[in-house]
């Protein structure tokens, strides 16, 4: 996520929002058009007056989702225990604007961060219920893990190449060996069961809380049918100790799926770590600290205690 974006980031800008509202949903036309306080990287999202948004994707990868939560969010949202973004019109490229994009309505509430947290354990159990609930849905004609989803959902493998370039990027500066063996674990954890829906980037930033709960669940542009274990990425992320026991119990995986959820989070923390090593000291902290997080747990569940 990205917070206080300057308009115009991906060629996008509050005047060009205007323009399509204008040219295809004129109805609209009169209400204002502000960014937003906290943005995603893959679409840009506008206020559109007080009740809804708008939402444009950023580059040519990310169109895909555009039609995909169209269609499928109305069909998952009734079987959710929190909300989801109503899908409200379809928009057309136009204005030269190149790809489709869509109006949502507006869901109130702030992005989860402890701070904004009552009780971690209590939420934990509810993001847990949340992905248990998307696990049941029904996934009969449902989008297959594959580009779409960038390959959330499919094995890790298909990030085998990128992960070891990181680690040996990397050498000397975080512990490659242990990481390599979480990697190898995770690949060697087949999945071999039935598809079931996964969200692919269960996140702080898609999490909205309210009073201190769960209210909403955002951006389901990764979401599809396949391997669930990429959705337990947070359990390193935003959860420890108790209230990661918490999402454990919650989301009721077996081993071999924590394991892959394992390689998920190496890959992704080695990728960002590798990206921001010498330049970013905070955000390198922070993906240090997953790396760990992750260690220990993976030493833990080989009866080994950790260094």
């Amino acid at each position: 996520m990205i917070s206080s974006p300057p308009d115009g980031r991906a060629g996008i800008d509050a005047a060009l929002v205007r323009r399509l509202i204008a040219a295809q949903f004129p109805q609209w036309s009169g209400l204002p058009v502000t960014p937003v306080e906290v943005d995603g990287w893959d679409n840009r999202t506008y206020r559109l007056g007080a009740e809804m948004t708008v939402r444009l994707p950023t580059a040519p990868g990310y169109v895909a989702a555009v039609a995909k939560e169209n269609h499928w969010l109305p069909r998952l949202a009734p079987f959710l225990p929190v909300a989801v973004p109503p899908v409200l019109a379809a928009g057309a490229p136009g204005e030269g604007y190149p790809f489709p994009w869509s109006v949502r309505g507006w869901l109130p509430g702030e992005t989860a961060s402890p701070d904004r947290i009552d009780d971690l354990s209590v939420f934990a159990v509810e993001v847990g219920g949340f992905l248990r609930s998307l696990r049941q849905c029904e996934t009969t004609g449902g989008p297959l893990a594959g580009a779409h989803s960038w390959y959330r959902g499919a094995s890790p493998a298909h990030y085998d190449e990128e992960t070891r370039r990181c680690l040996a990027a990397l050498r000397g500066r975080v512990d490659t060996e242990r990481l390599s063996a979480v990697w190898s674990a995770a690949l060697d954890a087949e999945w071999h069961g039935e598809p079931v829906w996964f969200h692919g980037d269960i996140a702080s930033g898609n999490l909205l809380v309210a009073d201190g709960r769960l209210t909403a669940v955002l951006d389901f542009g990764t979401a599809g049918v396949g391997d669930p274990a990429c959705d337990l990425v947070i359990a390193w992320h935003l959860f420890s100790g108790a209230s990661r026991d918490a999402f454990r119990r919650t989301v009721d995986q077996d081993p071999a799926c924590w394991a892959r959820a394992r390689g998920w989070a190496v890959w992704k923390a080695l990728l960002v770590l590798s990206e921001c090593v010498d330049t970013d000291r905070e955000r390198a902290t922070e993906q240090r600290r997953v790396l760990q997080e992750v260690l220990t747990d993976y030493e833990r569940s080989q009866g080994r205690s950790a260094r």
